[in-house]
């Protein structure tokens, strides 16, 4: 037994191929996966016409229909040699297609396929586009599904099965995290017919038209500008090449490493100042020097960018079982509990092949307060750690009265330094970041002293003649002032 699917092409019959033509005139009956096709009404008149339409009124979603769809055109060819007819061509947006070879393949039947026109030659000679040029294809329903579009925004995208405006809202939405609002895209309508439409407008607007109906897709244009990862990743293998810059060329995954930490720092520096326009650019700098790594390291074979995606991609699903799994969590504190069980998972089975330390991990490159904090929430997650708050402000008096009692620096120096992380334990314990808090205290005192010195050279004070008491006087001034600055802010920038 065999079963034919033959491709109807885009727009009416006379899109259909000779040879497509000829099977169809001499065979007796024709399945369709939908009669609502332009082609239909123009086949040859003796053909026995089915098809399988009241199938999207029984079922659920398209992955149903389409199963079902295949099964019974299987179940079909099972009795007698079949032809099953599609809209376009049948491998190009037509999952029934692929789901009964599937299913065939299993029942032991052949299936020939008979391509035609798709609907992507229509749209290309409508909009006079060359594929070649550069073009990614996409199922609109399967996009609209996703919170972020595997899309490159440097290669033109042609999304077929718009079919209707809540899909296309649905659809814009998940493109607006790829494109500017205002890009420009072109719906196109019933291409291939006499009553071909091309709409043009604003990405943000492309769900207000009217027109939109199940021959409609989207065409959206590449950026004007450079802005997918692949485009980074080229313009600094460029810099690396032999044309390249003999800066970057120069450059080794140790020499680099300095710059990476002063460009995390400036990122840091820019949300401490909830500067988004900064935050922007420092990203991209930090971005630039991940690149560049996984650059140098592609050159000596250790591994690729895409390893290092693939990476965190499967990171990020393994540590979210309560996203993309059974695991259950009704809120963040739970789920950080479920994320230590997970990395404690991780580390035991780190430990079954070796001598993995439960403090292993922790970088020894992160600012010391970071790194203290990491290391007392590791300890206190085996049970080490204080059983209550009263015995970290204990522990603190008795440190503060030992560096008191130093006599020589290196007593000093070490007793500073237990100060300093019994200090980090209670953040820990009181729910404050400890780097954080004092790299906003350091930003704290630099506005203050710099409003002292503002202060000292408007009243044309000398700062040899300030005695202490003066300048604490001024120190408190500066304090009130900015105070009182930061109390008007929150005033002026409150809903009421």
């Amino acid at each position: 037994m065999t079963i034919t699917i033959v491709g109807l092409g885009p727009g009416d019959a006379g899109l259909i191929t000779r040879h497509v033509w000829h099977l169809l005139s001499v065979s007796d009956r024709l399945y369709l996966r939908t009669s609502r096709h332009p082609a239909v009404s123009g086949l040859p008149e003796h053909l026995q016409l089915r098809s399988f339409d009241e199938y999207y009124q029984s079922e659920q979603d398209f992955a149903d229909v389409y199963a079902r769809i295949a099964e019974e055109v299987v179940r079909l060819g099972t009795r007698e040699p079949i032809i099953y007819g599609v809209p376009g061509s049948p491998f190009v947006g037509e999952a029934t297609v692929t789901a009964i070879i599937r299913v065939a393949n299993v029942a032991g039947i052949e299936v020939r396929t008979l391509p035609g026109l798709s609907f992507v030659e229509a749209i290309l000679a409508a909009l006079k586009v060359d594929a070649l040029d550069g073009l990614q294809i996409f199922d609109a329903i399967e996009v609209a599904a996703t919170h972020y579009p595997s899309i490159d925004p440097d290669v033109s995208v042609l999304l077929g099965q718009v079919y209707s405006r809540m899909l296309a809202g649905g659809l814009k939405l998940t493109l607006l995290n790829v494109y500017p609002a205002e890009h420009r895209v072109a719906l196109v309508h019933s291409a291939g017919q006499s009553d071909e439409l091309i709409e043009w407008s604003p990405l943000y607007a492309m769900d207000h038209s009217d027109q939109i109906e199940h021959l409609t897709s989207l065409y959206i244009p590449a950026l004007p500008f450079k802005g997918g990862l692949p485009a980074l990743a080229d313009t600094v293998a460029v810099l690396r090449g032999p044309d390249g810059c003999p800066w970057d060329q120069e450059q080794t995954p140790q020499s680099m490493r300095e710059g990476f930490l002063e460009e995390a720092y400036e990122v840091l520096a820019a949300l401490d100042a909830e500067d988004s326009d900064n935050l922007r650019e420092e990203l991209g700098d930090l971005l630039y020097h991940i690149v560049m790594q996984a650059q140098m390291a592609s050159e000596g074979g250790e591994f690729t960018l895409s390893d290092i995606i693939a990476g965190i991609e499967a990171k990020l699903r393994r540590r979210h079982p309560h996203v993309w799994g059974d695991w259950q969590a009704s809120d963040s504190a739970e789920v950080l509990r479920n994320w230590e069980i997970l990395k404690q998972q991780e580390r035991l089975e780190a430990q079954a092949t070796g001598s993995l330390s439960r403090l292993d991990g922790i970088l020894a490159a992160l600012p010391a307060l970071s790194r203290s904090q990491k290391i007392q929430a590791r300890a206190a997650a085996t049970g080490f750690d204080w059983p209550d708050l009263a015995g970290v402000y204990d522990k603190l008096e008795e440190e503060l009265a030992e560096m008191r009692a130093a006599s020589t620096p290196e007593e000093l120096r070490l007793e500073v330094g237990d100060v300093l992380f019994v200090m980090v334990n209670l953040a820990q314990w009181l729910g404050v970041e400890a780097e954080s808090a004092l790299r906003e205290a350091n930003a704290r005192f630099i506005a203050r002293f710099q409003l002292v010195e503002k202060l000292v050279s408007e009243r044309k004070l000398e700062w040899n003649d300030l005695g202490f008491t003066a300048m604490e006087a001024l120190w408190a001034e500066a304090k009130a002032i900015l105070a009182k600055t930061d109390l008007t802010d929150t005033v002026e920038g409150s809903p009421e």
